[in-house]
């Protein structure tokens, strides 16, 4: 890709930017089309497309707000910047709250709204209650970038070629066809009681999603497709995939409020196909 280099617009919780090279050394040689469901920040659709390795995309996500902010990226970017420039989004407390009560109707300024509040709120968070109200305190940042234009630009760019849905990924992948590559990075397993971080959305993602996530892993699996999972390294999800190739990869996550349980935290990649280079295959634990 000729200009800027583009990365991930947003801040997202397990995001993969630390994981990047884990995950390119996981990939089939060549592919088709790429699905990625579960979007979030889309490191490693933007790291692939800097590479020119993706020629079509189907992107999509359940948070309509987030699926909202790169379909203005991918079709009205200068609009955005311009709104972000306006200077109503300060890193101001009382800005920060008046802001997340609003609920614009526009495109743009939902777009706006967006990135403001997740550069701005605390620790980077999306975290929505019942009602489906974004509901994260004030992040009390120094001079967080809320207005990366060149980064937005060059994420455009990459989102050219790119279809943005609104989708469960059930829907999201029924299209994918032998030789296509889906890349799932589903809100994680909890490692523990106190770990469930699944509030992407009001719907949540639990027990009966994640079964329902590997019934569909196998069935694109039977369809041809190459298929490519992050997840925690839990025995619920080692068992639940324990068909196929499971690799142990260490991240550093930042969710917890104590600094101390801060990783590195062990997680896994898994995948239906061989790949040139072998790596360790998990078993059991």
């Amino acid at each position: 890709m000729r200009g800027p280099v583009p990365r991930p617009i947003v801040k997202w919780a397990g995001g993969k930017a630390q994981l990047l090279q884990e995950l390119e050394d996981n990939l089939p040689a060549s592919f088709g089309t790429y699905y990625e469901p579960f979007f979030g920040g889309g490191a490693l659709f933007f790291h692939l497309s800097a590479k020119g390795v993706v020629r079509r995309a189907i992107l999509s996500d359940l948070n309509r707000d987030l699926m909202n902010l790169y379909t203005v990226v991918r079709d009205n970017v200068g609009d955005l910047i311009t709104e972000l420039a306006s200077g109503k989004y300060k890193n101001e407390r009382d800005v920060y709250y008046k802001i997340r009560g609003e609920e614009p109707t526009d495109p743009i300024k939902r777009a706006a709204r967006f990135i403001y509040l997740n550069k701005t709120c605390y620790n980077g968070l999306y975290r929505v209650n019942a009602a489906g109200k974004f509901n994260v305190p004030f992040g009390r940042y120094r001079n967080p970038k809320i207005l990366d234009a060149e980064n937005l630009r060059a994420a455009s760019q990459a989102l050219q070629r790119a279809r943005l849905l609104i989708s469960d990924f059930e829907d999201a992948v029924r299209s994918a066809k032998a030789g296509d590559l889906v890349y799932f990075d589903p809100p994680y397993d909890p490692v523990s009681d106190t770990a469930d971080f699944t509030s992407y959305t009001e719907r949540g993602f639990g027990t009966e999603e994640q079964k329902r996530l590997a019934r569909v892993f196998r069935e694109l699996d039977e369809r041809g497709c190459f298929v490519l999972e992050s997840n925690s390294s839990t025995e619920f999800i080692t068992r639940l995939y324990s068909d196929y190739h499971i690799v142990q990869v260490f991240a550093k996550r930042a969710i917890s409020s104590d600094a101390s349980t801060r990783g590195p935290i062990q997680e896994l990649i898994i995948r239906n196909y061989e790949i040139t280079t072998p790596q360790t295959r998990i078993d059991e634990f």
